[in-house]
């Protein structure tokens, strides 16, 4: 494993929390971002200090653009090269299109999207120097079809899918990948009130947990995904299929 840490975005719970413990358990010293919920993050930070990891909780607003980088600042101060990064937050503001409203767009594709792009692109260049980088973006089954009353989170995810596929055309040859993972319908707070009488439809007949979610995103982070890359792994019990 390369000398440098982990940045998790949106980790104080659900898939991001599960993310940042395996990560950990891979050996990688993990910040764990928040926005709000700091008392959360730091319960996630004991959890991975008790196994024997290192971890440190950060918040930090990530829709803001100097968020991103007091993030990165502190990463790199006190754990180091900031070599994996998962751009898990998200938000959601659901409703039927003509019912949206500019704000509630925004809001979406800024932190959905334009967060994920923002601290991508500062931590590429360290990842360039280095020779070695994993990112991987959580995206969603949303970005890949229609789901009526979330045409602002369905246009981000489609976007992150875009993002990573070209990022990772771009910086193949440095060692760098960037993946995205397309989870379903999972047991999270942001997925409550998704999906109702949608689990009848998911071949598996039951709803994903975060942490075969974040099974997922510590292979893509591996050492053994090192040719893996500009791909989207569905996590959806066979939704998609």
């Amino acid at each position: 494993m390369a000398d440098g840490c982990a940045i998790v975005t949106g980790a104080a719970r659900g898939i991001g929390a599960a993310s940042a413990t395996a990560l950990a358990a891979d050996g990688w010293p993990v910040v764990v971002n928040y926005r709000s919920d700091r008392d959360a993050a730091e319960r996630v930070v004991a959890e991975i200090e008790d196994a024997g990891g290192k971890a440190i909780a950060h918040g930090a607003d990530i829709s803001d653009p100097s968020g991103i980088e007091e993030l990165f600042a502190r990463a790199e101060e006190e754990l180091g090269t900031v070599l994996v990064l998962v751009n898990n937050a998200g938000v959601r503001a659901d409703a039927l299109s003509p019912q949206i409203g500019d704000e509630e767009w925004s809001k979406v594709i800024d932190t959905n999207l334009s967060a994920a792009f923002h601290a991508t692109r500062r931590a590429l260049r360290p990842m360039l120097r280095a020779r070695f980088g994993r990112i991987v973006n959580v995206a969603s089954i949303v970005g890949l079809r229609a789901n009526a009353g979330q045409a602002n989170y369905a246009a981000s995810k489609a976007g992150l899918i875009g993002m990573t596929r070209t990022i990772a055309v771009e910086v193949a040859r440095r060692g760098i990948t960037v993946n995205a993972v397309a989870p379903g319908l999972v047991e999270t707070k942001l997925a409550e009130g998704v999906g109702n009488g949608l689990a009848e439809a998911i071949p598996a007949r039951r709803p994903g947990t975060p942490e075969e979610v974040a099974a997922c995103i510590r292979f893509l982070c591996s050492e053994d995904a090192s040719y893996v890359t500009g791909t989207v792994l569905t996590v959806d019990g066979g939704l998609s299929a």
